[in-house]
């Protein structure tokens, strides 16, 4: 097998040193609003379909169905302790378990409709035609129908919005879409860069592959070396500090890694987080679900987490900072084709969203050759 032949030796790009974080403007995108934290009688509309919103829903049909029947349907586990996979194969079963999680779908389903036309009626939603679900509930078949059914109920109520679910994988598209966000001499002058997604219960962490010289639509972006760490039952990760300190070393893991692949890495870090990102990279409002106060005054994630890291070649690494939503809905821009407003939600610890105008139409993601 004949050897491939050895990348040319390219200088390193430099990457301009005034980034700011949390920018509203992007290439081929304007960023209309995210972080939105719309109340109702009972606090937080988006509470009420996140993660745990839906375990709840579980519970109350199970304790119902033990009640009458005498029997429990899902098992001994703690109806939080069950996962989607598990869900998933009961309902494929189509039995008395398949019936209770049915019915606690039909209940979220109808919530996520309700919320959806909550955000749709604020002005900064006005005009939206497509809404991206993305978060890990969407990564089961119990999610899926869940969305299914909240799009049937949106039309059915006379809504023209097109429910969709992200189509990458929700631990990688919140690292993808930061291709969209970092500087493009990082795209054209590196092999890959870091990127960091840090969430209420998970951090995932992995190297983006832009990937640009072969698709220069951005829609081949691949992720390499990608970790997670479940850090909300690690005593040790209660404090603020401790979470830096870990995302810290899981970016020096993959430093080395990149080394030894031979991969260019450039000097910069791409970190998602909840909340509302000022452009000094302090962060204020919605990050309530991460442990201790990230949204002291006293305190910068980007200074704190570039001071834990090595240089690159002599180059400081160059950490920035945006909204967890607003990179997770990124990662679809290159498909957003024939559409100029559009948004995401992400259902998680909580509920992100945001959403988006296009204005320059990225290039049509080209179609594949068919069989024959």
């Amino acid at each position: 097998m004949p050897r491939k032949a050895p990348t040319p030796n390219v200088p390193a790009v430099s990457l301009p040193d005034d980034l700011t974080h949390g920018g509203l403007r992007q290439r081929g995108v304007t960023i209309q609003g995210y972080s939105l934290q719309l109340h109702d009688g009972e606090g937080f509309v988006g509470d009420s379909v996140s993660r745990t919103a839906y375990s709840d829903m579980l519970d109350t049909w199970r304790k119902l169905y033990s009640g009458i029947s005498g029997l429990d349907a899902l098992g001994r586990k703690p109806t939080p302790d069950i996962s989607k996979k598990r869900l998933d194969t009961l309902l494929r079963r189509n039995g008395k378990a398949a019936a209770i999680i049915s019915a606690a779908s039909e209940d979220y389903a109808w919530q996520l409709a309700r919320v959806v036309k909550r955000f749709l009626a604020h002005p900064s939603w006005q005009g939206v035609r497509r809404i991206v679900v993305g978060g890990g509930f969407q990564q089961s078949l119990v999610g899926e129908l869940a969305i299914d059914r909240a799009a049937e109920l949106l039309y059915q109520q006379g809504s023209h919005v097109h429910l969709m679910t992200l189509r990458h994988h929700p631990d990688e598209g919140g690292l993808i879409g930061w291709v969209h966000l970092a500087p493009p001499e990082v795209l054209a002058g590196y092999d890959g860069f870091l990127a960091v997604d840090i969430g209420g219960t998970n951090v995932r962490c992995g190297i983006v592959r832009p990937r640009a010289h072969k698709t220069p639509d951005l829609t081949d972006v691949r992720v390499s070396g990608l970790s997670k760490w479940s850090h909300a039952g690690d005593d040790d990760a209660t404090r603020r500090e401790d979470l830096v300190q870990g995302i810290a070393g899981m970016l020096k893991k993959l430093i080395r890694q990149a080394g030894r692949k031979g991969l260019k890495l450039a000097p910069f870090v791409g970190v998602a987080c909840p909340g509302m990102i000022n452009e000094d990279g302090s962060i204020t409002g919605g990050a309530q679900n991460l442990p201790g106060n990230w949204e002291s005054p006293r305190f910068n994630l980007a200074l704190q987490l570039g001071e834990n890291l090595p240089q690159l070649k002599g180059r400081d690494m160059q950490v920035r900072l945006h909204n967890d939503a607003v990179v997770q809905g990124l990662s679809e821009l290159p498909f957003m084709q024939g559409v100029k407003r559009w948004a995401v939600l992400t259902v998680g610890t909580g509920l992100g969203n945001a959403s988006f105008i296009n204005t320059d139409a990225p290039a049509a993601p080209r179609k594949r050759a068919a069989k024959t």
